[in-house]
């Protein structure tokens, strides 16, 4: 694995994100000095969080697996997740509600997860869930520590026996059709498919490989930090700044200051911090741009979907909703291609509905709650862009509204007390490329070795980390990201065993 060169002493990081933190304190962990510039006045990135009359809305992901990954960031610097923050297990994980009028709740539990396929769809399809569940465990097996947590410097690093039983398990066939072997149920497939979006592919073109996001979600667990997903970050801020680290709020990084290859200072528009080296966390049009270097690729970077969130504040909730519910449509193929290929708006939307009021009533005021409706849409490259946007926000939000009452939340539009509409064009106007929270899509040509890799060429001592560089989106990754950031700087340090304390403190929080 390449690492930079020369000294490394003091590190500046830009970008208070998950990504940003996780390589906070992974360089703590190795002796490193390490500032860290974010331009917001708190830590967190897309994981913000919007206050709005005693609601604490947060503003980016809902979902959290793998926890085991914050617990190896907070050991780094002899911490435990435990004592930062308490981590509460959903079950279930997900319910799934189709527009059959079925439903199916989703339990990481074998046993529990076993009975509810087969009342949901018999013997048969439990006995493909019990094949399917196993087949999941293996693949996470072979990917995780050669093909996800690891740095890449070249394609021939593949070349591994893994690949081969990654191969064996399948792992190069189609998403959709692997799983169909299992479940034939289409129903049932969409519960262990869906993922694929979170990677910008259609089920049916993405690789079978990235079943391993299933795994995190229906294997490995759900969680939900107690003060909402915010909390997170700020625990994570809050064990960097004991640790040393040196966090400068509300700055804006203008320019950084070079001498041949080497970044000298990370300028902003307060002061000069002079630097050995420099950890980018933006997306990688705004580092690239920094860095004044645009790595040269055969073919444009593809982006992920986007999405419209509605946050709303209401003074009811509807007892058919768990923390977080699939809301599907009768579309599945037709809703792909529009967000992927023609560029239209769903016209049959599938929708996550997530209600973290029911695990922390403590996020609203006393018998109100909150409700987060993700749908997802096409970016800005192929859909409308952030201008149409503004005008086209309005009636989007009356759909959305008309889709939820349609689908048993009736009264949802007169019960909202407070609310905020994010569309692509904040999410473009928060520096994200396509108007996309979800970055470069994980298309063949940008996995592994095949991604914006975190090193540029024409920079000695600069590292990007987050959701558009290696391993990729979501909580997971983004937190190995900055781990994988730091280990450039550091050189790969021996794997420590995390405290596998957060499990059994988990406390399950039943829908």
């Amino acid at each position: 694995m390449k690492v930079l060169s020369g000294p490394t002493d003091h590190v500046v990081v830009v970008g208070a994100g998950l990504a940003g933190l996780s390589a906070a304190l992974h360089l703590l962990g190795a002796g490193r000095r390490v500032t860290v510039v974010e331009r917001d006045a708190l830590p967190g990135g897309r994981a913000g969080r919007i206050e709005r009359n005693g609601y604490r809305m947060d503003a980016g992901p809902t979902v959290l697996t793998m926890p085991d990954l914050v617990e190896e960031a907070f050991a780094a610097v002899g911490e435990r997740l435990a004592d930062r923050m308490e981590l509460i297990a959903l079950h279930p994980a997900y319910r799934a509600r189709f527009a059959d009028g079925t439903q199916l709740d989703v339990h990481t539990d074998a046993e529990a997860m076993e009975a509810e396929v087969e009342r949901f769809a018999g013997p048969a399809a439990a006995a493909g869930y019990r094949r399917l569940r196993e087949w999941l465990e293996k693949l996470h097996r072979v990917q995780m520590r050669r093909f996800i947590d690891a740095n890449f410097d070249s394609p021939f690093q593949l070349l591994h026996p893994d690949l081969a039983r990654l191969a064996v398990l399948g792992g190069f066939g189609r998403l959709d059709a692997r799983v169909g072997r299992f479940l034939p149920d289409e129903r049932l497939r969409r519960v262990f498919t869906f993922q694929a979006l979170y990677a910008g592919v259609p089920p049916a073109r993405a690789l079978a490989a990235y079943a391993v996001i299933a795994y995190m979600d229906t294997v490995a667990g759900v969680y939900f930090p107690r003060g909402g997903m915010h909390a997170l970050p700020q625990a994570m801020a809050d064990a960097a700044a004991d640790a040393g680290a040196d966090f400068r709020f509300g700055r804006h990084v203008t320019r950084l200051e070079r001498t041949g290859d080497r970044i000298t200072a990370v300028i902003t528009d307060q002061e000069r911090l002079p630097c050995d080296a420099v950890v980018l966390t933006p997306d990688l049009p705004v580092s690239y741009g920094l860095l004044g270097r645009q790595p040269r690729r055969p073919l444009a970077l593809r982006h992920s979907p986007s999405a419209v969130v509605l946050h709303a504040g209401t003074d009811r909730t509807w007892p058919q909703l768990a923390h977080h519910t699939l809301s599907f449509g009768a579309a599945w193929r037709s809703t792909f291609h529009e967000l992927t290929r023609s560029g239209r708006l769903m016209t049959d939307p599938s929708l996550l509905i997530t209600r973290p009021t029911t695990t922390d009533p403590g996020l609203a005021p006393p018998g109100r709650h909150l409700h987060y409706i993700l749908a997802p849409c096409p970016n800005t490259d192929i859909g409308p862009g952030a201008r149409e946007w503004r005008d086209l926000a309005p009636r989007y939000r009356d759909r959305l509204l008309t889709t939820l009452d349609r689908r048993g939340l009736d009264g949802f539009s007169s019960a909202i007390e407070e609310e905020c509409l994010v569309t692509p064009a904040d999410w473009t106007a928060a520096g994200h490329a396509a108007g996309s929270p979800f970055a470069t899509a994980h298309t063949f040509a940008q996995t592994g070795p095949f991604r914006p890799r975190n090193l540029v060429n024409g920079t000695e001592n600069a590292v990007l980390a987050g959701c558009g560089t290696t391993p990729g989106v979501g909580v997971p990754t983004v937190l190995l990201s900055g781990k994988l950031a730091a280990a450039r700087v550091t050189g790969p340090r021996p794997r420590r065993v995390a405290s596998r304390a957060p499990r059994p403190a988990a406390k399950g929080v039943p829908a």
